[in-house]
């Protein structure tokens, strides 16, 4: 039996997603037909898949309503293998421009709500340009070796946690960065129970008002990205610990779509970790599965 969809394609410095309005979680799509939406050759395209449901219409959303009542809608996030993914930071900046098209929520600039994800509330405000999102507490702790096809040698990893996980790995310069083959996936010695989004990073500047660095990512479950917002947060946060006392608390990282914005700040008693950039919608369409 197929199916038609009704989709908009939009994205974040880069990093697609295709996009569906389920309000009433009445639409089952399996692993193989989300892959299938996602494939560039075969379907829509994209490195992701995102569903927008409301949280009372998922078996997820009890935890974020508990947490949260206003937290109406639910980021249904998927890799562009169909698998689940807890969070995606330029995703659910899309998704936020992808509600008020749709007539779903209406912020003004500068009002912040409440978005359901698999890895708990997140709250988005919208900006002049954009959106910002703030990611909530985060972990910095761990390491595993990693390897990659054109890493001449392995390199220590640093795991961190912004509600999915990663490893970033510091590299010399923009040569070595250049020269990665990420078309294959790294291996990661300890290898995560779930696996992680790995990022390769090249401090550009760690000292002052602003630290700023280049990146590019393997994202698990979609491959080589254009650029990643929780793995932008990530290697910010990563850098940062590297930096030690004195490292700035905001950062700008270029990745190979354009530029994110990345922020720490105090929040209920503890730190948490903000993302910032933009988020386009390109077209409409409706693809039968």
């Amino acid at each position: 039996m197929t199916i038609d969809i009704a989709f908009t394609k939009g994205h974040g410095t880069g990093n697609g997603f295709v996009l569906f309005s389920d309000p009433d979680g009445e639409v089952t799509l399996t692993d193989a037909q989300l892959a299938a939406l996602a494939d560039r050759r075969f379907g829509v395209g994209g490195d992701g898949v995102i569903r927008a449901v409301r949280s009372a219409k998922l078996p997820e959303g009890a935890a974020v309503l508990a947490d949260d009542a206003s937290a109406e809608w639910f980021m249904d996030y998927r890799n562009a293998d169909g698998s689940a993914a807890e969070m995606c930071g330029n995703g659910i900046r899309v998704f936020g421009a992808y509600l008020i098209s749709e007539g779903l929520l209406e912020p003004a600039v500068g009002e912040t709500v409440a978005i359901g994800t698999r890895a708990g509330v997140r709250r988005l405000t919208r900006t002049e340009d954009g959106f910002e999102v703030d990611l909530g507490p985060f972990v910095v702790a761990g390491e595993a070796m990693v390897s990659a096809r054109r890493l001449e040698v392995d390199r220590p990893g640093l795991a961190v946690g912004v509600g999915n996980p990663h490893v970033v790995v510091a590299l010399a310069d923009d040569d070595e960065l250049d020269a990665l083959d990420l078309s294959e996936a790294p291996e990661l010695s300890p290898a995560p129970p779930a696996g992680a989004n790995v990022e390769f990073v090249v401090p550009r500047a760690i000292s002052g008002e602003v630290g700023r660095i280049r990146m590019r990512v393997h994202e698990r479950g979609s491959g080589e990205t254009l650029s990643c917002g929780t793995g932008a947060a990530a290697a910010a946060l990563a850098t940062r610990s590297w930096a030690g006392e004195g490292a700035p608390d905001v950062w700008r990282v270029q990745v190979p779509g354009g530029e994110l914005g990345v922020r720490v700040v105090a929040a209920d008693d503890e730190p948490h970790v903000l993302l910032s950039g933009p988020a386009e919608l390109v077209f409409d369409g409706t693809v039968s599965l």
